[in-house]
């Protein structure tokens, strides 16, 4: 295998880590929440608190990324949000459990970020778009993937068990990474000439980094940039709904029984998968025929479109098979965007791809933030079925954002 393949799969295996660290608590909520007798408003401060925290905290971490390599943050990254993952099992009431997931996504932001300054490094410009969408679609598998660990763990040992072994999971991958990885390819001495040579000469980056001496900040000023941004803050909540409040949603909004409750909530993340699997392999493709402007921008586009309108329509469906089918179909649909999204990120960044990954990330975030919390708001009030409908109409709209934004524009 290829010296980058196996970056490419060790990074895999940290994007299902920290998929399965963050559902783990949606998967656990109805339990937690009879236990330490939480409210449904109060459910949705703790969800959203995670979401602020990694907002707030995702720039600068992407900007440390830039300036001291991927290799070093990821190793931080990753073992402070172990921790609190570990710790989150010992909460007993809502502060804590608010304080806790605070701090988890503290620690866990700047983890997409670092990991797009490795694939910057590692990868050429044409194949991130693929490397994006294998590391993206192992999110969703590892999503997937926690109901079926989460679940009966918590139904044989408690709700608390989880949260322990996924912090040793994280610890032990943390400790591998840190004494396997070489920062950059001319660093490692495993990998072959021949693919050292075609990495350099095809990243888009200097063969001799410039260790980032020019200001970060003046980026800003991009109008393309804002576009992007605001384009992730649509798919963003959109994305937010399902890791937080669709599992409660499936529970409570359509009191699906717990049985059921495992492949209810694992069948959309498969999708997703596939979604992201697939639209980050279009677009490179599209790129090659199309030109890098509209080969970024095509595929995206469609998948948030088609993602609105599945959405729209689930909420306003009573069968549940149907609603949760269609539901699937539009989480598959809305993921084609986050591969393609974060190679744009990489693509308009260049050696600052952790600032503007981790600029797009933030913005999306605290969007996300907001309407986790709003949810709780409008499910206690008006029932499940209208926030829903309102995030298929604010991804909808997210599509059209897509002709503003120029993958071929480099910020200066």
């Amino acid at each position: 295998m290829a010296k980058r393949y196996q970056v490419l799969l060790v990074l895999s295996l940290l994007s299902m880590i920290t998929f399965l660290d963050r559902i783990a608590l949606s998967s656990a909520s109805v339990s937690i929440m009879k236990d330490l007798n939480i409210s449904t408003v109060q459910w949705g401060w703790i969800l959203g608190i995670f979401t602020l925290a990694y907002g707030i905290f995702e720039v600068p971490t992407g900007w440390l990324g830039d300036k001291h390599g991927g290799k070093r943050i990821l190793f931080r990254v990753v073992l402070w949000w172990s921790f609190f993952t570990f710790l989150t099992g010992f909460s007993t009431g809502f502060l804590m459990l608010v304080m806790v997931r605070f701090f988890f996504g503290v620690g866990e932001a700047g983890a997409y970020p670092n990991t797009s300054i490795v694939l910057s490094k590692w990868f050429p410009i044409l194949e991130r778009g693929r490397a994006q969408a294998t590391i993206w679609g192992a999110s969703r598998i590892g999503a997937a993937l926690t109901p079926f660990l989460v679940l009966p763990l918590q139904k044989q040992y408690g709700w608390q068990m989880p949260f322990y072994i996924l912090g040793a999971i994280g610890i032990c991958w943390a400790l591998f990474w840190i004494f396997w990885h070489k920062e950059d390819p001319t660093e490692a001495k495993d990998i072959k000439p021949e693919e050292l040579n075609y990495i350099l000469a095809n990243r888009g980056l200097p063969v001799v980094l410039t260790k980032n001496k020019k200001s970060n900040w003046g980026i800003f000023r991009s109008r393309n940039l804002w576009m992007l941004l605001l384009m992730y803050i649509c798919y963003a909540i959109g994305a937010y709904f399902f890791q937080s409040w669709f599992h409660t949603y499936l529970e409570k909004g359509r009191s699906i029984p717990k049985d059921q409750l495992i492949w209810a909530s694992s069948i959309p993340y498969l999708l997703a998968a596939i979604g992201c699997f697939t639209g980050g392999w279009i677009s490179d493709k599209a790129c090659l025929r199309f030109g890098k402007k509209w080969g970024r921008r095509i595929v995206p586009m469609i998948g948030l479109f088609v993602s609105g309108i599945c959405m729209i329509t689930a909420s306003l469906l009573t069968d549940n098979l149907s609603a949760i089918i269609i539901l699937g179909m539009g989480m598959a649909f809305m993921d084609v965007t986050a591969p393609v999204a974060w190679a744009v990120a990489m693509d308009l960044g260049g050696e600052r791809s952790g600032t503007v990954s981790g600029a797009m990330n933030s913005a999306g975030l605290t969007a996300a933030y907001l309407s986790t919390v709003l949810f709780g708001y409008l499910a206690s009030a008006y029932g499940y079925y209208l926030p829903v409908l309102l995030i298929g109409v604010v991804v909808l709209l997210g599509s059209f954002i897509w002709l503003k934004i120029d993958a071929e524009e480099v910020l200066l």
